[in-house]
C-alpha cells in the first residue's frame, strides 16, 4: 500500500467544556424554544438598562451645556449658580433667568422629559391643584394656562409637560416611575444574590457534612422559618433609619431560608457518588469537592428558582414602601405610588401606574422563569 492511499489517523476533539459545553448549547436552544420568555427577557434587558440611564431620559439638569466656550456637563457635576452670574450654591436649570443667560452664551442639551424624580412642577394649569391628570386629558390651553404667555408661551412643550401626570406634591409621575424601576430591579438582584449566597452555602454545609450538623442546622432553620417575618420586618424597619443598605440587610435575615432546601437536597444526594468518593480517597480537601464537584450540579435546580426569587423580592420591597416602611421619605419608590393612589382615589393615574409598572415588571420576571424552568429540565430536548 503507496503513502496516497494510507488513511490519515483521526484526532477525536475533547468534548467543550465552559460556558459553550453541548450541555449548557442544549440548555440556551431549550430557553429559545420558549418564545415568551425568551423575548420577555430582551424586552427585561432594555428596560432595565434603560433605567440605568434614567439621568439622560428625565432630569431637571442639561446632560449637556456649552456656556461661554466651555463644555459643562451638569448631569455629572453640580454647578454653583455663580458660574452663570448668579448667587446660590445651587443652579436651578429650569429656572427662566438661567435659561436665558445660558441660551444666550451658548446652548443647551436637555433629556426627553425635564423633570427628575424629586422635582415639583411650578406651572400647574390654573385652578389645579396636585395631584394634577396626564397632560393629554386636557386641552392646550388649559394644559399651558400655568405658563406665563400661555399657549403661545416657548417652554409649553412636550419635554415640560407631565406624561402621566404628577403625584400630590406635584412631581413628574413618569420619572418616578422610570427611577422607581431602577431602584426595585437593582435593590432585587441584590437581594437574590446575597440570598442565594448565604442559602447556598448553608444548603452545602448540611448536605454535605450531614450527621450532627445537618440535623443542629435543620432544627436552626426550622425555628427561624417559623417567626412572624412580617412583624419583626417591620418592627425592625421602624427602629433603623431607613435606607437601601439597611433594607437589604434586614430582608437577607430571612430571604435565605428558601434555597437552603433545594441545596441540601443536592447535596445529600450527590454526596456519596463514585467521583466524590473517589476525590476522597485521592486527597481532595472538602472544600475543593464542595466547590468544583458538587456544587455545578446543586446550582442547575437553583437557577431555576433565581427569577422567582427576584420578583418576590422586588415584591416585599413595594409592600414595605406601600406600608411606610421602605425606603426614605422622597425616594423614588413603586410602592408609595400605590399608598398615593389609595389616598388620592380621585387621581386615578396614580394608582395605576404602578400597577401597571408592577404587573409588567413581574410578568416579565414569571415569563423567564418559567423558560429557565425548561432549559434546565432534563427531560427537555430541543427539536
Amino acid at each position: 500500500m503507496d503513502a496516497a492511499t494510507k488513511s490519515t489517523p483521526t484526532t477525536i476533539k475533547p468534548p467543550r467544556r465552559g460556558l459553550f459545553s453541548p450541555t449548557n448549547v442544549r440548555r440556551w436552544q431549550n430557553f429559545k424554544a420558549n418564545s415568551r420568555g425568551y423575548w420577555s427577557l430582551w424586552l427585561f434587558l432594555i428596560l432595565f438598562v434603560l433605567s440605568l440611564g434614567a439621568e439622560f431620559i428625565a432630569n431637571d439638569r442639561p446632560i449637556l451645556v456649552s456656556y461661554k466656550g466651555e463644555i459643562l456637563m451638569p448631569v455629572f457635576i453640580d454647578y454653583p449658580e455663580e458660574r452663570f452670574g448668579g448667587f446660590l450654591a445651587q443652579t436651578d436649570y429650569r429656572a427662566q433667568d438661567i435659561r436665558d443667560e445660558i441660551n444666550t452664551n451658548g446652548w443647551m442639551i436637555w433629556p426627553p422629559i425635564h423633570y427628575s424624580y424629586q422635582t415639583a412642577n411650578s406651572n400647574l394649569p390654573k385652578g389645579m391643584s396636585a395631584p394634577t391628570p396626564p397632560f393629554w386629558l386636557m386641552s392646550k390651553e388649559q394644559r399651558c394656562s400655568g405658563y406665563e404667555k400661555g399657549a403661545a408661551d416657548p417652554n409649553c412643550t412636550l419635554s415640560n409637560l407631565n406624561w402621566l401626570g404628577t403625584d400630590d406634591q406635584a412631581r413628574d409621575v413618569l420619572a418616578r416611575m422610570i427611577y422607581g424601576f431602577r431602584i426595585s430591579v437593582l435593590f432585587g438582584l441584590a437581594l437574590t444574590i446575597c440570598s442565594a449566597v448565604v442559602g447556598v452555602a448553608a444548603g452545602a454545609i448540611q448536605g454535605y457534612f450531614g450527621g450532627w450538623t445537618d440535623l443542629l442546622l435543620q432544627r436552626f432553620i426550622e425555628i427561624w422559618s417559623s417567626m412572624p417575618v412580617l412583624y419583626i420586618l417591620l418592627i425592625i424597619a421602624s427602629v433603623l433609619p431607613p435606607g437601601f443598605f439597611i433594607l437589604l440587610g434586614i430582608l437577607l435575615l430571612f430571604s435565605w431560608v428558601g434555597l437552603v432546601g433545594v441545596v441540601r437536597a443536592e447535596f445529600l444526594r450527590a454526596r456519596n457518588f463514585e467521583y466524590v468518593r473517589a476525590a476522597r480517597a485521592l486527597g481532595v480537601n472538602n472544600l475543593t469537592i464542595m466547590y468544583r464537584h458538587l456544587l455545578p450540579n446543586a446550582m442547575v435546580a437553583t437557577l431555576t428558582f433565581v427569577p422567582f426569587i427576584l420578583s418576590g423580592s422586588i415584591t416585599t420591597l413595594t409592600s414595605l414602601d406601600f406600608l411606610g416602611f421602605g425606603m426614605p421619605p422622597g425616594s423614588p419608590s413603586l410602592g408609595e405610588m400605590i399608598a398615593q393612589g389609595k389616598s388620592n382615589l380621585q387621581a386615578p393615574w396614580l394608582g395605576l401606574s404602578a400597577f401597571f409598572t408592577m404587573s409588567i415588571m413581574l410578568s416579565l420576571l414569571i415569563f423567564i422563569g418559567e423558560a429557565v424552568r425548561d432549559a434546565f429540565d432534563p427531560r427537555k430536548t430541543f427539536r
